[in-house]
């Protein structure tokens, strides 16, 4: 407001003195340790309070944003979280789940003090240990187990990383094992493997704010990958010019303020990005020099097309033919985009040269059959623009990321544990977690101890019960703890609960790759922090903690040394060494030493800023809670390598790999040696020998595969239809998609009715082990009716046991259960009748006997009506014949057998799940939101059934 003489918001603030020097958008750090903000609950009245302000990392998802705690130098308590401005990925700015962290501080349900089992697995009855008691049995029965040589029944497995995946190592490789699992491939694995067969990386760094063109994948203003720190450079870019498109099956947010949404038919979206890739091509506007300098053309000549010659033009006239196929009306038939769109859209890309960001995370490449390739088209985009690490462009995520060395790291163990890799999987690229419940089932082996922390698979894989199974069964799983802050329903069956810290009450380490930059954030624990600023020591957090009046909960961190040192007290073990203090020969290693060695010899340039404000690295870290380590990263592939690099280095004559070693260390590119990408061939690797060598040669260069999900699968007349779980709220954090190991499972419909539930409805989704229960939020996003849509840990299981199937009140059966004991289950009928949207055309209501294409889908609506019984499933053998033949028609890179035995192939679990269900909505511009669609007519009333 320029009118400086209008009145105040407020009355009061007339008798407020003006401000001497205006105002600061955060408190000035000089004024961290003593900051005095009034009370704002004594309005008017002028109520000072005194805080210290200390900063930690957010825990409540994956971006590792910076938090300021506001501790009350009074009484010790948290009153307030905001963003710390020093922090360089989040920039003080956060969204409602950093603030939101006082609520789990001050959850009055929390777990504070550590508890054991007092009755059988799942019977509720526990008794309050200490932390000695529960640090005596565990130790000792992982002490037993390594003596006795049964390192592969220790097992630990997490939902969230605090960490950086080294720092748990440093543990397991310590103690002999080969022991880490994660939730990873329920999660992300399947977009990790399509960039790490590009690049050797598994993620992308996009820079969104010095784009021009910014393509996603995904909902990354409100539920995205690293969303807050990405969503305000999106806006930043978009700001300086950027366009915006959103590939997406629902309207998100974020594609509801995009130039451009395209929604195509889940599973399609390869086909799609090849379309671009075909027109790039056609057009000649794609990045000739950059595709001739950095990718292994001259491996695919010599590999794939023996006898032609070895020329650049040779591989460009083998690009042309590879993606002839894919037209515009090509994908248009199989994603149901229309052909000028996907035409306008190219034309964008074409034109943004090297400043093309993009992102998937989990969105179209979770859940798919082949959704790995979604990964691999998108960054051939990327990379025929020459986007690959510009300035606007989409670097390798390690190269904007910092993961400091701890001090002594020991060296892995030569121990495998086919529970987390077996050998039937060999190109899983996580473990595979989730069928760890099947493999003890089978006899495979057998857990000594087991460990979850901050992971719930109980309620978040994709059969829950046989999660029960396993952890009711002693025999399986001699011992669980449970490290947590909160209840679980994992928790439940587990013999110790342990109660471990939120954001701000423990120690760890976060780098993130948000955008062109390196930089590390430290979390801490604050009220520790706090009490030892006034004098007070304290030998644990749990200490701290207790002073403080939280109990006695704990950190990772500590834990680990302590149970180390339980396990190998006299060292005997060689585990106790890499527990000692670096700084204090013998004595048992503290947190504040740990971070200290790492901030003193691991971070670059952090001991010369330290040393400028006359502080140590730790107590910079300590006042900050985050560092810059470099800034406008680009073009790492680039640099040169170092005389000390080069000594002793060999360069092949033919692929001109630079090795020394064995070890490949760059590449000599037009005379020059560079860095390269951390691949065999030190380039992008277009052309994969590692899935040619592996016997999937037509997936050798990116291409596209039918999912089990397209839409020629469907079978309309017997009213299947898609669930859609890639996606979550806003609201949520961290959950995982439902999968079901047993093959697709689409919901069904009883007599061609509709199966979606109002708002406030739940939906009943059958599931084997039992059903999952999901509240319909049909008014909350706006999809595609061609899917169900269910957001990823929306929804609890039940077990059902035939006749005594619970009924939830209100809901609905809108799916077989799969096993034949089980009853018929029963739907609510519609009163509404579904209609058709396709392009900018309403035809009448459809004919379900006959086949149809992504652009005509019954949409869904559900509402009360007649009861009908539901169909029954088709047999397993005309569901494999209908997924063979799914694949017809499709642009094919190998030859026609190859097709066939991979068809033959069993195909992997896919993901299958139930959830909310929303008109489709085709629209032919850019930001529509669903007020302004009903506006202009675009959301017709539904008639109803007679």
């Amino acid at each position: 407001m320029t009118d400086k003489t209008a009145d105040p918001l407020h009355p009061h603030a007339r008798d407020l003195d003006p401000p001497a020097s205006g105002l600061n958008r955060y408190p000035p750090v000089m004024r961290w340790d003593d900051w005095e903000e009034y009370d704002a609950k004594a309005w008017p009245r002028r109520v000072p309070r005194r805080y210290s302000l200390i900063p930690t990392i957010c825990f409540n998802c994956e971006a590792g944003c910076g938090l300021l705690a506001y501790v009350d130098k009074q009484t010790l308590k948290i009153q307030k979280f905001e963003g710390n401005p020093e922090h360089p990925g989040s920039r003080g700015r956060n969204c409602a789940k950093g603030p939101a962290t006082l609520n789990q501080v001050q959850d009055p349900e929390r777990i504070l003090y550590p508890l054991k089992r007092s009755g059988k697995r799942g019977e509720g009855q526990w008794e309050r240990v200490t932390w000695n008691e529960v640090l005596d049995d565990i130790g000792g029965r992982i002490r037993k187990a390594l003596v006795e040589g049964r390192q592969k029944e220790i097992m630990y497995h997490l939902g969230r990383p605090g960490h950086e995946l080294v720092y748990l190592q440093r543990v397991f490789h310590a103690w002999g094992i080969d022991g880490h699992n994660s939730h990873t491939n329920v999660c992300s694995a399947s977009a990790r493997a399509g960039y790490a067969f590009w690049h050797g990386f598994d993620r992308p760094s996009p820079d969104h704010g010095k784009a021009r063109f910014i393509l996603l994948l995904s909902s990354h203003l409100e539920a995205g990958h690293y969303f807050n720190p990405h969503a305000q450079r999106i806006i930043e870019g978009k700001m300086a010019g950027a366009k915006v498109c959103v590939v997406d099956t629902r309207l998100s947010n974020t594609a509801s303020m995009a130039d451009y949404w395209l929604s195509p038919w889940p599973g399609t979206e390869a086909a799609l990005l090849l379309a671009f890739v075909h027109i790039l091509l056609r057009d000649g506007t794609w990045d000739r020099e950059f595709v001739r300098r950095w990718v292994n053309w001259e491996e695919y000549l010599i590999r794939e097309r023996p006898g032609a010659p070895v020329e650049f033009k040779e591989f460009e006239g083998a690009l042309e033919g590879i993606y002839a196929p894919y037209t515009p009306q090509f994908a248009e038939t199989e994603t149901g985009v229309p052909a000028a769109r996907i035409e306008e859209v190219a034309r964008e890309i074409g034109r943004c040269g090297g400043a093309l960001s993009s992102h998937v995370w989990r969105n179209a490449s979770a859940g798919n059959l082949f959704g790995w390739e979604v990964a691999r088209a998108l960054e051939l985009v990327v990379v025929l623009m020459g986007a690959v690490a510009s300035p606007g462009g989409t670097a390798p995520s390690a190269w904007n990321k910092a993961v400091p060395a701890p001090p002594m790291m020991p060296p892995p163990a030569k121990v495998w544990s086919e529970l987390l890799m077996p050998r039937e999987y060999p190109l899983a690229f996580f473990e595979m977690s989730f069928l760890l419940p099947h493999f003890l089932k089978e006899g495979r082996g057998k857990l000594a101890m087991y460990f979850t922390r901050v992971y719930n698979p109980v309620w978040t894989n994709p059969d829950g019960m046989s999660w029960i199974e396993m952890l009711t069964d002693e025999a399986k799983v001699e011992r669980h703890a449970c490290l947590t802050p909160i209840w679980s329903e994992t928790a439940w069956f587990s013999d110790y609960v342990l109660p471990m810290g939120h954001a701000s009450e423990r120690h760890d380490l976060m780098s993130q790759e948000t955008h062109a930059a390196r930089w590390i954030g430290f979390r801490q624990p604050v009220l520790r922090v706090a009490l030892e600023r006034q004098g007070k020591v304290f030998d644990s957090t749990w200490e701290a903690h207790e002073a403080a009046g939280l109990g006695q909960v704990w950190e990772e961190d500590e834990f680990w040394i302590e149970l180390s040192w339980r396990i190998d007290p006299d060292g005997a073990l060689g585990i106790r060494k890499y527990f000692e203090s670096p700084y204090r020969s013998g004595e048992k290693l503290r947190v504040e030493e740990l971070y200290r060695w790492i901030f003193e010899h691991s971070v670059p340039g952090l001991p010369e800023a330290a040393r400028e404000q006359g502080l140590t690295p730790l107590a910079y870290m300590r006042k900050y809670g985050a560092f810059l380590i470099a800034d406008h990263v680009y073009r790492t592939h680039e640099t040169p390598l170092s005389e000390a690099e080069r000594e002793g280095a060999a360069v092949d004559p033919v692929t001109r790999v630079a090795a020394k070693s064995g070890a490949g260390i760059g590449v000599l590119v037009d005379g020059q040696l560079r860095a390269g990408f951390p691949t065999p061939s030190r380039k992008l690797e277009f052309y994969s020998p590692t899935l040619k060598d592996w016997k999937w040669p037509e997936h050798a260069v990116p291409t596209y595969a039918r999912s089990h999900v397209h839409w020629s699968q469907i079978d309309r007349a017997r009213g299947e239809m898609l669930l859609l779980p890639t996606f979550r709220l806003p609201t949520l954090i961290q959950q995982s998609a439902l999968a079901s190991p047993g093959g697709r499972r689409p919901v069904r419909r009883g007599h061609g009715r509709s199966s979606q539930g109002r708002d406030g409805d739940r939906l009943l989704r059958g599931q084997g082990l039992g059903h999952r229960v999901h509240p319909a939020r049909d008014r909350r996003l706006l999809a595609s009716p061609r899917p169900v849509a269910a957001s990823r840990g929306d929804g609890r299981r039940a077990l059902v046991d035939g006749a005594r199937r619970p009924r939830a009140a209100g809901a609905r059966a809108v799916a077989d259960a799969p096993r034949p004991r089980s009853p018929a289950l029963r739907e609510r009928g519609s009163g509404l009748r579904p209609r058709v949207v396709g392009g900018s055309r309403r035809p009448p209501e459809p004919d379900l006997s006959r086949a149809s294409g992504p652009r005509e889908r019954s949409a869904l609506l559900a509402s009360e009506g007649a009861r009908g019984p539901a169909g029954g499933r088709r047999s397993v053998r005309r569901r494999v014949r209908r997924h063979q033949s799914g694949a017809r028609g499709v642009p094919a890179m190998a030859g026609p057998d190859a097709s066939r035995a991979r068809a033959r192939r069993a195909p992997p679990a896919p993901v299958a799940a139930a959830g909310v269900q929303a008109r489709r909505l085709d629209v032919s511009s850019g930001a529509v939101t669903l007020e302004l669609a009903r506006r202009r007519g675009m959301i017709e009333p539904w008639p109803t059934l007679e």
